[in-house]
C-alpha cells in the first residue's frame, strides 16, 4: 500500500467516524511522510478524540507550524487556538495561555477581521468565567456568537451560545440561560458541528442543568450522549463523563448495579472522569454499607481531584463518628461560597447537625436551603428543602407541621422517581405520626419505607428502620422529641449522664439539658420518677 493510499484511507476513517482507525492510518501515512497541515488537523483531532492528548498537542503544534510555512495566518492561529483549549482542559493553564498569547499576537491584537477571532473572544470569556465575572464572559460570547454568525461557523456559534447560556445562569437569568443551552443542543443534535464541538457543548450544557438541579434536562441530553458516544465506540474523553452523569441519574432512580457498572467503566476509560467516577463508586458503597469500600473510594475521589464530601460526612454519620461528620460538614461548608455549591451540602449538613443535636444549627440550614429553593425553582431542590425542613420541624417536637412538608417532599421525591429519598421521608412520616399517637399510620410508613430500602440492599438505613419498628411505643405524652425520649429511655436503664453521652455521641452539657428538658415537661424532679414514668408508660 502507497503512502497515498495509507493517506487516504486515514480520511475516510476520519469522515465516518471511526477514530481509532482514522488515528493509526494518518500516524502511519505521517512516518512514511509528512502530512499536510490539513491532515495533521484530522490527525489531531483523532488523537484528542481517542484519548490521546500528548500526541494530539503534538499534531496541533505542527499544522500551526505547516500552516506558517505556507504563510496561512488564519490556518495557523486556528490550530493554535484548538491547541490552547486542549491544554486548557487538561489544566496546563501557563502552555495555553502561551498558544493564546500568540494568536492573538498573530492575528494583530485581535483586530484582524476573520473567524478565529470569534474564538479568540471564546478565550477571553472563559477567562472572566475563572475570574468570577459572568456579565463581561456573556458579552464576549454575544460577540464571539455574531462572529461565527457572520462567518457561517456552526462550530463558533454553538460554543458560544452554549458559553452564553451558562454565563446567564450564573448570572441568575436561569430561563434564559437554559433557553440558550437547549439552541446550541439543536446545533449539536442536527450533525451541523464538528466532533470535538458536540462532544464539548454535550458535557458543558448537561453541566449546566445540573447545575441548575434540572434533572429532567440533564437526563434527557444524558441520554443523548450516550447515544452519540455509542455511535463511536472509540471515543474516550466524552465517554468518561457520559458514564459519570448515567451514574449519578441511576444512583437516584434506584437503579444502583447500573449505576456501579457506569462508575467503574468510568473509572477505566477516562482519567478526566475518574475523580467523579469514584465519588459515585463510594457512594453506592455508603448506601449498601460497604463502610470500608466507601473509605477508599472516598480517599480516590479526594486524590483525583473531586472532594469528598458530603458523602464522606455521611460515611462518619454512618459508622457513628457524629463529631468528626459534623466538624467535616461545618468545615466544607464554610469553605462554600457560591449558592450552588452549598446547596449540595446543606442537605448533608442538615441531616448531621439533626444527629449532633445541633437542632439551632440544623435549622438554620434547612432555612437557607429554602430560600435557595425558592430563588432557583428547581423540582429536585423543592424535594430536598421540604424534606429538610420537615425533619427539623419534627426534631424540634412539632410533628404536627412536620407532616405537611414532609408530605410535600414524599410527592417530590416519588415524581422525580427517587425511590431511596422517598423512602426516606417516608421514615420521618412515620415518625410523626407515631408521635401524634396515630399508630397504625406510623407502621404502615415505617414499613414501606422498610421494604423499599430492603429492595434497593439500603443496608444501614434498613437497619435503623427496623430498629423504629422494633420499638414502636404509642405517643409519649408530654411533648418529648425523639431526642428527649432516647435519653429518658437511657435515663430509665440506670445511665449516668456520662454514660449517656457515651451512647449517643452527645456532650455530657446536651444530655444535662435534655435531662431538665424532661423533668420541665413531664412535671418530674427526679430521675427515680423518671424512671417509674417510663416504665409505667412502656417507653422501656
Amino acid at each position: 500500500m502507497t503512502t497515498a493510499d495509507t493517506r487516504e484511507r486515514g480520511r475516510a476513517a476520519f469522515e465516518r467516524r471511526a477514530w481509532a482507525e482514522a488515528y493509526a492510518r494518518l500516524t502511519d501515512a505521517d512516518a512514511e511522510a509528512s502530512l499536510e497541515p490539513e491532515d495533521l488537523e484530522r490527525l489531531a483531532t483523532a488523537a484528542y478524540l481517542t484519548g490521546r492528548d500528548a500526541e494530539s498537542a503534538d499534531g496541533w503544534a505542527r499544522a500551526h507550524q505547516a500552516f506558517l510555512s505556507r504563510g496561512d495566518v488564519e490556518g495557523a492561529v486556528r490550530c493554535a487556538l484548538w491547541l490552547a483549549f486542549g491544554l486548557l482542559n487538561a489544566g496546563e493553564q501557563a502552555r495555553a495561555g502561551g498558544w493564546f498569547a500568540r494568536a492573538r499576537r498573530l492575528l494583530d491584537d485581535g483586530r484582524r477581521d476573520c473567524v478565529e477571532r470569534g474564538y479568540l473572544l471564546l478565550a477571553e470569556a472563559l477567562q472572566h468565567i475563572g475570574g468570577g465575572d459572568a456579565g463581561q464572559a456573556c458579552t464576549a460570547f454575544g460577540e464571539a456568537a455574531g462572529i461565527g454568525d457572520r462567518f457561517g461557523d456552526a462550530d463558533l456559534v454553538t460554543l458560544a451560545r452554549q458559553g452564553q447560556g451558562r454565563a446567564l445562569i450564573r448570572m441568575g437569568a436561569v430561563g434564559e440561560g437554559v433557553r440558550l443551552l437547549d439552541e446550541a443542543m439543536v446545533a449539536v443534535e442536527a450533525g451541523e458541528v464538528s466532533p470535538t464541538v458536540a462532544g464539548d457543548v454535550y458535557c458543558s450544557v448537561i453541566s449546566g442543568c445540573l447545575e441548575v438541579f434540572d434533572l429532567r434536562r440533564a437526563q434527557e441530553w444524558t441520554a443523548a450522549l450516550t447515544r452519540w458516544c455509542d455511535a463511536q465506540p472509540d471515543l474516550v474523553p466524552y465517554s468518561g463523563e457520559c458514564l459519570v452523569r448515567r451514574a449519578e441519574i441511576m444512583l437516584l432512580h434506584g437503579a444502583w448495579a447500573d449505576a456501579a457498572e457506569a462508575a467503574r467503566r468510568a473509572c477505566e476509560r477516562s482519567p478526566r472522569a475518574a475523580g467523579a467516577a469514584c465519588y459515585q463508586q463510594a457512594e453506592l458503597h455508603r448506601l449498601r454499607g460497604a463502610f470500608d469500600e466507601a473509605e477508599e473510594g472516598y480517599r480516590q475521589a479526594s486524590r483525583r481531584g473531586r472532594k469528598p464530601q458530603p458523602g464522606l460526612a455521611l460515611l462518619r454519620l454512618a459508622q457513628g463518628q457524629v463529631e468528626a461528620a459534623a466538624a467535616a460538614i461545618r468545615r466544607a461548608l464554610d469553605e462554600a461560597g457560591e449558592r450552588r455549591t452549598r446547596s449540595r451540602l446543606l442537605p448533608a449538613y442538615v441531616e448531621v447537625l439533626l444527629a449532633a443535636d445541633d437542632v439551632a444549627a440544623a435549622r438554620s440550614g434547612a432555612d437557607e436551603l429554602a430560600e435557595i429553593a425558592a430563588a432557583l425553582d428547581a423540582p429536585y431542590l423543592r424535594a430536598v428543602s421540604a424534606h429538610a425542613t420537615g425533619a427539623v420541624l419534627l426534631a424540634e417536637g412539632d410533628a404536627r407541621a412536620a407532616l405537611p412538608a414532609l408530605r410535600e417532599a414524599w410527592a417530590a421525591w416519588q415524581a422525580l422517581d427517587a425511590p431511596y429519598e422517598a423512602a426516606r421521608v417516608r421514615a420521618l412520616i412515620g415518625l410523626a405520626c407515631r408521635h401524634l399517637g396515630d399508630a397504625d399510620t406510623a407502621a404502615l410508613e415505617l414499613d414501606a419505607a422498610a421494604w423499599a430500602f430492603r429492595e434497593l440492599g439500603a443496608a444501614p438505613d434498613l437497619a435503623r428502620v427496623e430498629g423504629l419498628i422494633r420499638r414502636a411505643t404509642p405517643a409519649v405524652p408530654g411533648g418529648l422529641t425523639p431526642r428527649e425520649l432516647e435519653v429518658l429511655r437511657l435515663v430509665a436503664a440506670g445511665k449516668t449522664n456520662r454514660a449517656v453521652a457515651a451512647a449517643l455521641f452527645i456532650s455530657e452539657k446536651t444530655v444535662a439539658r435534655h435531662v431538665s428538658n424532661i423533668f420541665g415537661k413531664l412535671g418530674l424532679s427526679t430521675r427515680a420518677a423518671a424512671t417509674a414514668y417510663a416504665y409505667r408508660h412502656g417507653l422501656v
